[in-house]
């Protein structure tokens, strides 16, 4: 049976030890409005995908820094905020605490963030080409991780099939590598949300008429208490459709490379 973006449920992994799929409902990529491949946690399970959302993280920090740095600014450099050694990123509640809390108690999705890299837009060559860029930096970082989890998952499907004997190997790292492709997405998509200050507002701020804009911005201050309202409020059940229908796109198209 294939790598089918339709019918692979993780918890298949988890339940028989296995990295083969086995047939599930053409709706089988969203579990109770998740993403299949985000599933309830436990311990042994944050220990796997703990490790890939701080890499996660960090590369997504320093996408936004290393841009800064093409666009004429460099305030993270300066600052040695262009590294993929997490621990200078790591913020101790959004990175460790917030992502265990989620896990531990079967929140249904796991994500984080890291310290902010600091980037002086006034620095930029052309600042509103500058801002824009560095802002979709970031989320293009993780949905090419999304990818190169989904690649990676399907090479584990190979080494599955050419040493099944190692099977004890390979059936923990097909495991983190769905969750890499998950998390990720869930990445993507929520710093796409057009509320300061994340990454979407910094684009959609251009779409709007001068006066208005200028408010729009204002209402950074606010940001954070307004992200926290749209996240108890349910917005991830409005998200999680999204992230659904773009992880098929990834897994289908690794799919293609996976063994029949």
């Amino acid at each position: 049976m294939g790598f089918d973006s339709e019918k692979w449920k993780p918890n298949d992994i988890r339940a028989t030890g296995s990295c083969q799929p086995r047939p599930r409902p053409a709706n089988a990529l969203t579990n109770g409005g998740r993403p299949a491949y985000v599933p309830r946690m436990n311990l042994e399970l944050l220990l796997l995908s703990l490790p890939v959302l701080i890499f996660s993280i960090v590369v997504h920090e320093v996408a936004h820094g290393w841009v800064a740095l093409k666009q004429g600014d460099q305030t993270a450099l300066m600052l040695g905020r262009l590294t993929f050694n997490p621990v200078p990123h790591i913020d101790p509640i959004g990175s460790l605490l917030v992502p265990a809390f989620l896990a531990l108690t079967g929140a249904g999705v796991i994500f984080g963030w890291a310290r902010p890299v600091p980037v002086n837009p006034r620095n930029f060559r052309n600042y509103k080409k500058g801002d824009i860029l560095v802002s979709l930096a970031g989320v293009a970082a993780n949905l090419i991780l999304a990818f190169a989890f989904a690649f990676l998952w399907v090479a584990v499907l190979w080494l599955q099939r050419g040493l099944p004997a190692q099977n004890d190997w390979w059936a923990p790292m097909a495991t983190m590598f769905q969750y890499g492709v998950g998390i990720n997405l869930v990445l993507m998509v929520f710093n796409l949300v057009p509320i300061p200050p994340l990454d979407g507002s910094h684009v959609f701020y251009y779409l709007l008429p001068p006066d208005l804009g200028a408010r729009y911005r204002a209402m950074g201050m606010y940001g954070m208490f307004i992200v926290f309202g749209f996240l108890v409020l349910g917005g991830f059940a409005i998200l999680m459709p999204i992230i659904g229908i773009l992880g098929r796109v990834v897994v289908s198209v690794a799919g293609i490379f996976a063994p029949a």
